[in-house]
C-alpha cells in the first residue's frame, strides 16, 4: 500500500528531525531558521556559527556555550554536524573538502523541496528585483493569490503560515541562494549571467555554475523562460540541456505597448525584464487576455534605487541607480535615462572586468565621471580622459555631489549608477541610494552660487 506524502511543512521539518544542526550565518534568514525550528520542533538539536562575536550577548541565554560557535573562526565548526543551514553570503570557497556525513542545504533548498510545483523562480545578475517584483504585480493585479520572498523581501520560511495549495510562489533568487540547491522551481526564470561576486566564488566559472542551478534540477513539463541574446546562458544551456520547456527571449519579441513613452519602465533592459515577467507569468495563468496582462503592466511602478527619479534640483535632473553593481548595469542605465551630463561611479573593489566602461568613457554624451572608492580608482585608470571630458575622484559623496551641482548643465541629467557594490561605504546599496538623493534634496534651498 502507498504511503501518503507529507505535507509540504512536514517534508521541511522532516529535514530536521534527528539531526545535528547547524545555523551557518545568524542574520534575517538564519534567525528565520532558529525561530521555524523553536516554534515546531523546539527539542531540535540546534547551533549557531557566525563571524560576529557580539552574537553571544543574544544567544547566551538561548542555547548552551557549546553550541556557539562565534568569531572568525565559525567555519570550522561546519564538519560536526550532519545539517548545515548556509545563509546567503556565507563563504565557503576556502572550506576544506568535507565529509559525506555533513550535508549543506538551506532554507531554498528546504523549500523548493516542499513547494517548487507552486514557485515561480528568478535570477540573474542583474534585473532580478524588478522583474520578481513584475511577475508578483501582474499575479495580483490578474488575482491569483501570490506571495513574494527570497532574496528581496522576505525570508522564504516566513511564508509558511499564509501558503495554501492555490498559493503561487514568486522567489528572487541570488547566486548565494542558489549555490547548493538541488531542486529547481517549476517555472523559472534566467535573465543574464554578468560577471559578479568574484570574491565569494572560486572563479566565474563557478558563479555561473550557481546561477544555472535555477534550471538545472527542472522536471519534464516545467517552463524556462531564458534570454536568447546572453552567450553564457548559451553556453549552459548547450552544456547542460535542461529537461524543461526553453523559452528564450529577446528584442524581437517585445510587444509594441512596452516601447511607447507611456510604457512605466525606462529603457532596453527593462523592455526585457517585463517580456520574462509576462511569459513566467502566462506559463501559469495561460486563460488571462492580452488586454488585460497589458493593463496590469501599465500599472507598475519601478523599484527604488533602480533608475529612480529623484527630482529636478537648480535645473539638473538626478536620478538615482544604487542597484548598479556592474559596468554593464551603468552602460544600460546612460542608454535607459538620455541625456546625461555626469555620471557618478565606483565604490568597493571585487575584481571584475571594468573594460566595458571605455566605451562609455570615449563614445557617450557623458561630459563628466566622478569617482569614488577603490573601484573607482580603477575604473578611472582604464584610460585617459578623452578630449573635453571630466574625470575627477573624491572621498566622500558630498564632496561628489557638491561637484556634481558644479559641473553638470542645466537641462540635463546626473545619474548615480555606480557600477560597483557600496560595501566600501555603506551598508548597503539602499543605504547608498538614501544618502544621494538625500544630499541631492538637501540643496533645494541653497543657492546656486555655493556650487559655483
Amino acid at each position: 500500500m502507498n504511503q501518503p506524502k507529507p505535507q509540504p511543512l512536514q517534508t521541511i521539518l522532516n529535514a530536521f528531525r534527528n539531526k545535528r544542526i547547524l545555523i551557518l550565518g545568524f542574520g534575517r534568514e538564519g534567525r528565520s531558521t532558529y525561530r521555524l525550528l523553536r516554534s515546531c520542533l523546539p527539542e531540535a538539536d540546534v547551533s549557531v556559527a557566525d563571524a560576529n562575536r557580539s552574537l553571544v550577548d543574544e544567544l547566551a541565554a538561548q542555547l548552551p556555550k557549546d553550541r556557539l560557535f562565534l568569531g572568525p573562526d565559525y567555519l570550522e565548526a561546519i564538519p560536526r554536524f550532519e545539517l548545515v543551514m548556509q545563509s546567503p553570503g556565507v563563504c565557503l570557497k576556502d572550506v576544506p573538502p568535507l565529509p559525506d556525513s555533513v550535508c549543506i542545504s538551506s532554507q531554498t533548498q528546504l523549500f523548493l523541496s516542499a513547494y517548487r510545483d507552486q514557485c515561480i523562480g528568478v535570477t540573474g545578475t542583474k534585473g532580478k528585483s524588478t522583474t520578481s517584483s513584475l511577475i508578483y504585480h501582474l499575479l495580483h493585479e490578474c488575482g491569483q493569490p501570490a506571495l513574494f520572498g527570497g532574496n528581496i523581501g522576505l525570508p522564504l520560511f516566513e511564508l509558511l503560515p499564509q501558503i495554501t495549495p492555490e498559493t503561487l510562489l514568486v522567489l528572487e533568487l541570488s547566486c548565494h541562494q542558489l549555490e547548493f540547491v538541488r531542486v529547481s522551481p517549476r517555472v523559472a526564470v534566467l535573465l543574464n549571467l554578468f560577471e559578479e561576486h568574484l570574491d565569494h566564488y572560486r572563479d566565474y566559472l563557478a558563479y555561473q555554475q550557481a546561477k544555472y542551478n535555477i534550471a538545472r534540477h527542472q522536471r519534464p513539463g516545467d517552463v524556462l523562460v531564458a534570454s536568447a541574446a546572453d552567450e553564457r546562458i548559451a553556453a549552459w544551456l548547450e552544456r547542460q540541456p535542461p529537461q524543461s520547456v526553453l523559452r528564450l527571449f529577446g528584442e524581437r519579441d517585445v510587444p509594441d505597448f512596452m516601447r511607447s513613452e507611456a510604457f512605466p519602465l525606462k529603457g532596453a533592459h527593462n523592455r526585457l525584464n517585463a517580456l520574462a515577467a509576462l511569459w513566467a507569468v502566462q506559463a501559469v495563468c495561460p486563460s488571462v487576455s492580452r488586454e488585460r496582462w497589458q493593463e496590469a503592466l501599465s500599472s507598475f511602478r519601478s523599484l527604488p534605487h533602480r533608475l529612480e527619479y529623484v527630482g529636478e534640483v537648480k535645473g539638473i535632473r538626478f536620478y538615482n541607480d544604487s542597484i548598479s553593481t556592474i559596468p554593464q548595469a551603468a552602460v544600460a542605465a546612460v542608454e535607459a535615462v538620455g541625456q546625461v551630463d555626469t555620471l557618478l561611479l565606483g565604490g568597493m573593489d571585487r575584481g571584475i572586468d571594468y573594460s566595458p566602461l571605455r566605451e562609455l568613457f570615449a563614445h557617450s554624451e557623458v561630459r563628466h565621471f566622478l569617482f569614488t572608492g577603490e573601484a573607482g580608482r580603477r575604473m578611472m585608470a582604464l584610460t585617459e580622459p578623452p578630449e573635453g571630458k571630466t574625470f575627477a575622484f573624491f572621498k566622500t559623496y558630498e564632496e561628489m555631489v557638491a561637484a556634481a551641482f558644479r559641473l553638470t548643465a542645466p537641462g540635463k541629467v546626473c545619474l548615480l549608477s555606480p557600477a560597483a557594490p557600496s560595501y566600501d561605504a555603506f551598508k548597503n546599496f539602499e543605504e547608498r541610494g538614501d544618502v544621494f538623493k538625500k544630499l541631492v534634496l538637501l540643496q533645494v534651498s541653497k543657492p546656486k552660487e555655493d556650487y559655483a
